[in-house]
């Protein structure tokens, strides 16, 4: 048989379960045709490539990032960082800042809630400080935000707005009347991004671009969008781009993406959506056919929904969906062959969902086939640990993640529970199927995008000098419990094959197996006996998708200088 590609002399790590190792494969029309020895290299007919032993891994699959959302980002600036002692000292300084710096149309500030010592701001406090623009402060997680009257009233908010979710999604209100703050995404997104419907295309497809060429660096090849809350409007416009981009051939990364909904009260017009960009956004490259849900919020802003309540505020958060409003939007999804996907981070958010999926189960038996996936899991309570792997329920971890610091967390979840987190290897162990990514919502420097950092982090559970990452991220302690380090082959095979399985393509992506494409990553080293501390500085030395090699010349920070076009 004549072939594209004939690769001998290789340490090839497949990820496929009965052929794990191999020293030799074969490509033709973008696919493995042969995956072995070099005994079988003698029925194909082309030029052979000796690779001199180098390592050789499938394309990486990064499970849960945000595509859409960061190309609002990139344009929507956050605003001056602010460290203060108290309310009194972060309305000083920026009124200091407002009157230095007249005729702005939206005063942006950026503050951890910390530094206000329990305090908070109400509108009228920075209506005082800006009655004639508009002003914003993002709490540092991006999972809330203050806002003066002017913004409010553009946005139609007043007292009689409805929360999007009681208790999760909502507006803070003091003696029944909105404060200006409000809690996570479908409160804020709207209005963090609402100047990003009017980027032109260009400005999009740039944005898009660069996220793209740092991707195939550092030879992702896959990943799941976990689109925007609130915003339908600019997620729906980003991906018109992307199947252009496709369209035109500039789209090598295969995306698999979702529409979002808040709550079981927009599940009937989610679905209806959801299948209209199934059939509309339907290109090589992007295919949508997941329902996302925010399930729960964060730990440090207390709306994730613990089963044990909060050590600091005896509080317990909420979920967007019961266990039965979980099973009837099964049954709804499994009906139209669609799959849903979860942010998951307080133990009560995966218990709810684990439920859900039993009773949806229960009632469909060998008829349910869709696909679950709980992402994020910060912490899971022990009688829920082995339940993904009964209920066939994906559990994603963010590794990077996996080094934050306990003391910082021990204030609201205590000791025993500060010591509990991120028990991936436990999961793994039970036999669930478990996958990773990279999660961020803005591209930035992208160096929390980089799958070895997630791979180093998952191993070491700590993020030292020697980790590639923003020096405000890196913390001196290993995050406990140590028993939940990975190994190198676990971290391989959940960015590649597990990945594929998550995102229901593993019948062609995810492993170097015959019959599939030929996703692949040449490095100069081995990854399987590389050294865990600093191994996010790996990097691919040549990047293949479909059998073409898409990467060139890289720059020293870790994005390409260019890319081929990828026709696969």
């Amino acid at each position: 048989m004549k072939a594209d590609q004939i690769i001998k002399n290789a340490k090839i790590f497949t990820s496929g379960k009965d052929q794990p190792m191999a020293t030799a494969f074969v490509v033709k029309d973008g696919r493995f045709v042969y995956v072995g020895d070099e005994k079988g290299l003698s029925e194909y007919e082309g030029e052979v490539t000796d690779l001199g032993g180098r390592f050789v891994m499938p394309g990486i699959i990064d499970s849960h990032v945000h595509v859409t959302m960061p190309v609002g980002f990139e344009y929507a600036d956050l605003g001056m960082r602010i460290e203060c002692n108290g309310k009194q000292e972060a309305l000083d300084k920026m009124s200091d800042y407002i009157k230095k710096n007249p005729g702005e149309k939206r005063y942006r500030f950026l503050l951890d809630r910390e530094f206000l010592n329990g305090e908070d701001f109400v509108k009228e406090e920075l209506d005082a400080i800006c009655p004639d623009a508009e002003l914003q402060i993002q709490e540092g997680e991006c999972h809330s935000i203050w806002v003066n009257s002017k913004i409010l009233e553009r946005h139609g908010i007043n007292d009689d707005t409805p929360d999007p979710v009681p208790g999760l999604a909502f507006y803070v209100r003091k003696d029944g009347h909105v404060t200006g703050n409000m809690f996570e995404g479908s409160t804020e997104v709207p209005i963090i991004l609402d100047s990003a419907i009017e980027l032109s295309e260009e400005q999009i497809d740039a944005a898009l671009q660069r996220w793209i060429d740092y991707s195939v660096s550092v030879g992702v090849t896959v990943v799941f969008d976990a689109g925007i809350p609130g915003f339908p409007a600019f997620h729906e416009r980003v991906y018109k781009r992307l199947c252009e981009l496709d369209h035109q051939g500039k789209l090598p990364i295969y995306i698999d993406g979702c529409y979002v909904i808040a709550s079981s009260r927009e599940a009937e017009e989610g679905l209806k959506e959801l299948k209209r960009f199934r059939s509309t956004y339907n290109t090589e490259h992007l295919k949508i056919h997941t329902l996302k849900i925010f399930q729960d919020g964060t730990q440090k802003i207390h709306t994730a929904a613990m089963v044990t309540p909060y050590v600091d505020t005896h509080t317990l958060g909420s979920t967007a969906l019961s266990a039965e409003e979980t099973a009837e939007l099964l049954k709804q999804l499994n009906e139209a062959d669609l799959d849903l996907h979860l942010h998951t981070v307080g133990e009560r958010a995966s218990r709810v969902i684990l439920d859900g999926v039993e009773l949806a189960r229960k009632e469909l038996g060998d008829k349910f086939h869709v696909r679950v996936t709980c992402a994020h899991l910060e912490i899971q309570d022990d009688a829920d640990l082995g339940r993904f792997a009964e209920l066939g329920v994906f559990a994603n971890y963010t590794p990077w993640w996996h080094a934050d610091d306990p003391e910082i967390a021990r204030a609201w979840l205590g000791e025993e529970r500060t010591l509990k987190t991120f028990r991936c290897k436990t999961a793994w162990d039970s036999g669930a199927i478990v996958t990773w990514s990279s999660d961020n919502i803005a591209f930035g420097d992208l160096m929390t995008w980089n799958p070895y950092l997630g791979m180093e982090v998952g191993m070491t559970r700590q993020r030292t000098e020697k980790t590639l990452v923003p020096e405000y991220n890196r913390t001196d302690v290993v995050l406990p419990p140590v028993d939940e380090k990975m190994g190198i082959e676990e971290m391989i095979l959940g960015y590649t094959i597990n990945g594929a399985k998550q995102l229901g393509i593993e019948d062609r992506k995810g492993s170097i197996e015959a019959g599939k494409d030929a996703d692949y990553l040449v490095f100069d080293n081995d990854l399987l006996t590389e050294k865990h501390e600093g191994f996010s500085h790996n990097k691919p030395l040549e990047v293949f998708i479909r059998g073409e090699k898409v990467n060139r010349s890289c720059s020293p920070e870790g994005g390409t200088k260019s890319h081929n076009s990828c026709s696969s």
